[in-house]
């Protein structure tokens, strides 16, 4: 991974990295519902979007209840959309004290993990990143995400408690995913782009450090996610340690490439609802190009998605993507 974003940094071409699967569920003739809960068909879904598109690396199913699910959450599944956690499973010093670390062979974490193999497996000529949730994100699940803002401030001591076991999990699914030979994971933290930076370094800097820390070296790289940051939070991100961040729409791009240091691969941030799924594959050009362009100065740029592709992005905006960073490279 070391010699991917060495290239990257050196190369005069900018390279795109849109997370996405759900075009590739849909090619295939499948539902959301079946690429979630079985691992061939997830992994199908990955091979066909690498196969018919022009990305740098393939990516998995932005799911943020995998892990919540197997730590014992409800999980409402629907056909055609992505799926939710449903209720709170802790609420007190006590339940989180009795809330054990799952094992990897709880829920659909096997699919996920199959999925993860097969793609590592068969797809050779491209980095395979793999997807997990942030461990405030994760614990915002457990806790509930409106009783946990207010939980940081009046029990922070039990909150920690609750992030300790999210860490310890997360830190064992990312190492599981590092022995199956991904070249990486993106680090799904959209929550704690709803606290300050202080309070951002607090309760996810220091815990996503302790997994970047345990799984992150030359051939394993932790790309950190957070779309919920609206640019309040980014020194906390890159005070994490991770060798990549991904940015999603709502901060600017040229100046959180100003923030950020030179060697630290950013990556961003167009709209995937918004503009790659609603407006029109004109607009997707335009704009596209327009974000080439203004961030060409900087070699540490990969333009993607600010976060995963919803279900039902039209197939003509996903090629006016990539034909704006085609004309950008000058290829015909």
């Amino acid at each position: 991974m070391n010699k991917f974003i060495k290239q990257l940094l050196d190369s005069d071409k900018r390279i795109a990295i849109p997370i996405m699967t759900h075009p590739g569920i849909e090619a295939i003739g499948k539902k959301v519902f079946d690429a979630v809960t079985n691992g061939e068909v997830h992994y199908q879904a990955i091979r066909n979007v690498t196969e018919t598109y022009n990305t740098a690396a393939c990516t998995v199913i932005m799911d943020l209840t995998v892990e919540a699910e197997a730590f014992g959450c409800t999980i409402s599944m629907p056909e055609h959309e992505v799926p939710s956690v449903t209720g709170r499973l802790v609420y007190d010093e006590e339940s989180v004290n009795r809330l054990q670390v799952p094992s990897l062979s709880v829920g659909r974490m096997p699919e996920y993990l199959k999925a993860n193999r097969l793609a590592i497996e068969n797809i050779k000529d491209k980095p395979v990143l793999s997807g997990c949730i942030g461990p405030f994100s994760l614990a915002g699940r457990l806790y509930d995400m409106s009783e946990i803002m207010v939980g940081i401030y009046i029990e922070p001591e039990v909150i920690k408690t609750l992030l300790d076991k999210c860490t310890a999990y997360i830190t064992a699914y990312c190492k599981e995913l590092k022995s199956l030979g991904a070249t990486g994971v993106i680090m799904a933290e959209p929550a704690a782009g709803l606290l300050s930076n202080d309070d951002c370094q607090e309760y996810s800097t220091v815990y996503v450090k302790q997994i970047v820390e345990a799984v992150q070296d030359e051939n394993f790289t932790v790309i950190l996610h957070n779309c919920g940051n609206k640019g309040q939070c980014t020194q906390a991100m890159i005070d994490s340690g991770a060798a990549a961040l991904h940015f999603g729409n709502a901060v600017d791009m040229v100046a959180t490439l100003e923030q950020c240091p030179s060697d630290l691969i950013v990556m961003g941030n167009i709209d995937p609802v918004g503009i790659l799924k609603q407006a029109s594959s004109e607009d997707v050009y335009r704009i596209t190009s327009d974000l080439l362009a203004k961030t060409a100065g900087y070699k540490n740029f990969v333009i993607s998605s600010g976060c995963d592709m919803p279900p039902l992005v039209p197939e003509a905006n996903i090629k006016a993507f990539y034909k704006a960073v085609a004309d950008f490279n000058g290829v015909k």
